[in-house]
């Protein structure tokens, strides 16, 4: 299921707008994740990058390490006066997201999103959500001239 809403605050240049879906907790899901951020983005006249990368890595973590069979994951975007904010919720709120440092011989990539997210992100962190959710969030700061209303006010 997919929501989308767009409001305009009560001050020129206020706006809010949203958008949430849930998704297969495969990497079907999460590359779908990603194309789903990049195209709501543009359609909002905001810059997909680094918002889209940083989902790509929360989707990842959700379908690697938040994965619970049968239960969907959700991505959610918010863009509020001049802050865009990512959240992803799983079903597995047992398991708080813990950056790894991967040893200097690693051969994987893997556990290294979070440090990704956090360089690229002006700030993250996670919560708890109704059990056994966890939500983990990221917020991007946009320039004024991208939230500017470009559809819809």
């Amino acid at each position: 299921m997919i929501q989308e809403s767009v409001s305009a605050g009560t001050r020129p240049g206020q706006h809010f707008r949203n958008f949430s879906v849930r998704l297969s907790p495969t990497p079907r899901g999460a590359r779908l994740a990603r194309l789903l951020t990049a195209e709501q983005l543009r359609s909002w006249g905001v810059p997909v990058d680094p918002a889209g990368q940083i989902v790509a890595e929360l989707a990842a973590n959700a379908v690697t390490h938040g994965r619970v069979a049968g239960r969907d994951f959700r991505l959610t975007l918010y863009v509020i006066a001049h802050t865009l904010r990512i959240e992803v919720t799983d079903t597995a709120g047992d398991r708080p997201p813990r950056p790894r440092h991967p040893g200097p011989d690693a051969e994987s990539e893997s556990g290294r999103g979070l440090f990704l997210v956090e360089a690229l992100a002006d700030r993250w962190g996670w919560g708890p959500e109704l059990r056994p959710r966890k939500t983990v969030w990221a917020e991007v700061a946009l320039p004024p001239d991208d939230v500017q209303g470009r559809h819809g006010s």
